[in-house]
């Protein structure tokens, strides 16, 4: 395994976790279609435009791999090929992709099938899909060999449903083992693309889980204060908060709002007061991953400190726990199971951001 700093290690690989210990140990993605990912973009194909969206349902394979199978279809470059976001290879995943307009009609797209992915529909439409362009991400996720009574599952499932779990960002984000930490550390000039944008999204990643785990011990991840900017829920504004009324409470208690943290940049967080304190001391601890994302010339934003899960249900099968979810994008599934089990995959994969 690669040296990482072992704090480092811990706040990005095994943070605080919310509700206690895991309720037991089990296995994840024994095999493919036990771990279930169906994008939800929010919004209808546009019937018309120069582009082709596409809902492709892909198996054991990743997410750039189809792009390029994709633009040998179109006879168009990869880079041509649109995609929201990033799924896991060892799954299934039904996602969208957008094409050029070509010489292959809607009908014909429909009926491209390989053994790693087959296209479900095909739409005219107007322009490319850029990255994180959609609403969020419908889970099914089977966990094999757990020892939990019902009793116990039922009672952290409802807790996760009614107060959400801490957003962390989850080990997809730092790369196998935690590779992309170690580089952190060589500086910004050694860094070639695409690694520098690995790195230093790892680097902003393990700040916001520091500082996440901060507040996750004192027990201040799921309400607000003075001194919070505060986040809308699935949605990217902030604002700050100077006092924390009725109303204020009201929409933190129902998972409407949540408080912040930060994700680093040049100058100062936006947080003010005792807020502003915790995040910059965790910042002076972190001084190579600090200055290395500074240097970049990257800005100081915002990230909600907690994750709601949406729609979440258990159910069994003779030997597993099969769990149901909806999440916002830019959340992991894996942030919602370590709440609940210690699942291993026999592969050791992570889960790519939702």
């Amino acid at each position: 395994m690669t040296s990482i700093d072992p704090p480092w290690a811990i706040a990005a690989l095994e943070p605080a976790r919310a509700f206690g210990p895991a309720l037991g140990s089990g296995v994840l993605r024994a095999q493919s279609d036990d771990f279930i990912v169906e994008e939800d973009l929010g919004f209808a194909p546009a019937g018309m435009g120069q582009h082709v969206l596409l809902k492709v349902r892909k198996r054991d394979a990743n997410t750039q791999w189809v792009a390029r199978e994709l633009a040998k279809v179109c006879g168009c470059r990869p880079m041509d090929v649109g995609y929201a976001g990033l799924k896991d290879r060892r799954a299934v995943a039904i996602q969208w992709f957008t094409a050029p307009k070509s010489a292959q009609s809607l009908e014909a797209w429909t009926a491209v099938r390989t053994s790693e992915f087959e296209v479900l529909e095909a739409h005219a439409h107007t322009r490319k899909l850029p990255r994180g362009a959609l609403a969020g991400n419908a889970f099914v996720i089977r966990v094999r060999n757990v020892a939990v009574s019902d009793q116990q599952l039922a009672d952290r499932v409802e807790l996760i449903g009614r107060r959400g779990v801490p957003n962390y960002f989850g080990p997809q984000r730092f790369g196998r083992e935690g590779s992309n930490l170690s580089r952190i550390t060589t500086g910004l000039k050694a860094l070639r693309m695409p690694e520098r944008g690995f790195v230093l999204s790892a680097a902003r990643s393990l700040v916001f889980n520091t500082v996440l785990a901060e507040r996750v011990r004192e027990g201040s991840w799921e309400r607000l204060e003075p001194g919070d900017m505060a986040n809308l829920d699935g949605r990217g504004s902030v604002f700050p908060v100077e006092q924390v009324d009725e109303t204020l409470l009201e929409r933190c208690q129902r998972l409407d709002i949540h408080p912040t943290g930060p994700m680093w940049g040049r100058g100062l967080p936006a947080s003010q007061g005792r807020v502003l304190e915790l995040e910059s001391r965790v910042g002076e601890q972190l001084p190579t991953v600090t200055q290395l994302v500074e240097e970049a010339g990257m800005e100081q934003e915002r990230r909600s400190l907690r994750l709601a899960v949406r729609s979440l249900e258990w159910s069994r099968e003779p030997d597993a726990v099969v769990l149901r979810f909806r999440l916002t994008r830019g959340s992991f599934a894996t942030t919602v199971l370590r709440e609940i089990f210690d699942a291993v995959s026999p592969d050791g994969e992570a889960d790519a951001e939702a």
